[in-house]
């Protein structure tokens, strides 16, 4: 709940903001409060997500895409992700969430979310997302991309987000989530 505030100022002022091609990084800023903490006096680890997911609607909203799904009854959902941290963020400390699409292939987009702070890496996010129909049934990123006035091929895989696919594919079918 605490991100409402948060996410009410993205739906208000990233449209004024620099536009973005759906392929660029988009970089959307943040600071550190108080709501952010956790015990140890340093952002805690699931806020993380949460301000990704903040970072996705801007990046939706400056690519010019958000509203184009939402008038298809479309909407995202995040069915795999990761992070590393490599340092803390601080009270008050500034930063950015860095977002940009990676690949996609026939069901899932894949983005990665870089935090940076005086352009010094903090932690990196992998997202593995698609996109579902209000009515039911789920929208291929083709169909999507097609819906946006796009025709791009996928970019090849990087071989950590191979790796990462790989690993993803092998813990589901462990627990039986296939």
């Amino acid at each position: 709940m605490n991100k409402i505030f948060r996410l009410l100022h993205m739906y208000l002022f990233s449209r004024f903001r620099s536009a973005v091609d759906i392929m660029a990084e988009c970089s959307t800023p943040f600071r550190v409060w108080f709501t952010d903490l956790d015990v140890l006096r340093h952002m805690n680890n699931g806020i993380y997500l949460s301000l990704q997911d903040l970072a996705r609607v801007d990046y939706m909203i400056r690519a010019k895409a958000a509203p184009r799904i939402a008038e298809r009854g479309w909407y995202p959902v995040v069915a795999a992700e990761t992070i590393r941290f490599r340092r803390s963020l601080q009270l008050f400390q500034k930063f950015e969430i860095r977002s940009r699409l990676i690949s996609w292939d026939d069901k899932y987009i894949y983005l990665e979310h870089k935090f940076v702070s005086r352009n010094e890496l903090i932690a990196v996010g992998m997202i593995r997302a698609r996109f579902l129909k209000k009515q039911g049934g789920t929208v291929a990123p083709v169909e999507l991309l097609s819906a946006l006035g796009l025709s791009l091929q996928a970019p090849p895989f990087p071989e950590y987000l191979q790796q990462w696919i790989s690993c993803e594919q092998g813990h589901s079918a462990a627990l039986n989530l296939q």
